[in-house]
């Protein structure tokens, strides 16, 4: 009997055309900063293009995301890109931010509107003297310095937006304002993606457009996530991990296998550059890219 799943069976490549970043959150806890830098040590070695890191709602993990990325560029060969939002500063407050990644040497921000002080769902209100939205961030970002600016783009469009004709638009808008990169929100459709990317291009938009990919850490708690930022769950992946609510083991190797045909397919599609939301844990996101045929470079021996 054929299966029902929607990814196809290739070899697997060798990895040199493929290019990965990572995105992580900042520590709450020094339990959580170990779990981080566990997860950094990890992943190091497989030298990502970059590594992002998250900024909370109303910039409330504003000072972790900065000694996060500090640190990352203090005690590692990685390259950061510090998250930035709109809301919760004014235009100023945010200049300065910037102006202080500057000089510490980041390179690459990434630029959201970002979600409202109460949450995902609730009605988005621009800061009175701040930057309204993502696509004036951006014309601040790059008024400011030569950064490489990415933004956010939706497979499955925004929660607010009414259609895609309005969701395209806003896309187009950031592109013109300076964005060099879009990342997206993660999917599990690859039909979506590929529909989506023949919008965009079709729009006349022709930056990079990286995929972002979650592996599945908790399938209940992706579930009621998804719900709240409009992506869809499709059937097989609800029957894929039915009954395994207490099976931690096997939920975790289906949970690999997911991710590894979905960025398999993707690569078969054509696609080479992938974003992991690596939710702070290592082991998947590495496997996923291991089965991609990414490996630590060889260490080089010593001279006798």
């Amino acid at each position: 009997m054929p299966s029902t799943d929607k990814f196809r069976r290739f070899e697997l490549g060798s990895g040199a055309d493929v290019s990965v970043s990572f995105e992580f959150f900042p520590p709450k806890s020094e339990k959580m900063e170990a779990s981080l830098w566990r997860a950094v040590e990890r992943l190091q070695p497989l030298s990502p293009n970059f590594v992002s890191v998250t900024y909370g709602a109303g910039g409330s993990t504003r000072e972790r995301t900065h000694r996060t990325v500090e640190r990352i560029l203090r005690e590692t060969d990685l390259s950061p890109a510090a998250h930035l939002t709109c809301v919760g500063s004014s235009r100023e407050e945010v200049d300065a931010i910037v102006r202080d990644y500057q000089a510490l040497g980041v390179k690459h921000i990434v630029a959201l509107r970002g979600d409202p002080m109460e949450g995902i769902g609730a009605i988005y209100k621009p800061q009175p003297d701040g930057y309204a939205y993502s696509c004036d961030l951006v014309e601040g970002i790059r008024r400011i310095g030569d950064f490489e600016v990415s933004v956010s783009a939706y497979p499955e469009r925004h929660p607010e937006s009414p259609d895609w004709a309005t969701e395209i638009d806003n896309l187009k808008r950031k592109v013109d304002a300076g964005a060099t990169r879009a990342i997206t929100q993660y999917f599990f459709d690859n039909d979506l993606f590929e529909t989506f990317m023949e919008k965009v291009r079709a729009a006349g938009i022709d930056i990079p457009i990286v995929p972002g990919i979650l592996p599945i850490v908790n399938f209940e708690t992706t579930m009621v996530f998804s719900a709240k930022c409009g992506t869809s769950i499709p059937d097989w992946l609800v029957r894929r991990f039915a009954g395994l609510d207490q099976d931690v083991e096997t939920r975790k190797l289906v949970a690999s296998a997911v991710a590894c045909e979905q960025v398999l397919d993707l690569v078969d599609r054509g696609v080479s550059d992938f974003h992991f939301y690596t939710m702070n844990r290592a082991e998947l996101t590495y496997a996923i890219c291991h089965t991609l045929g990414l490996r630590p470079a060889p260490e080089e021996k010593q001279a006798a």
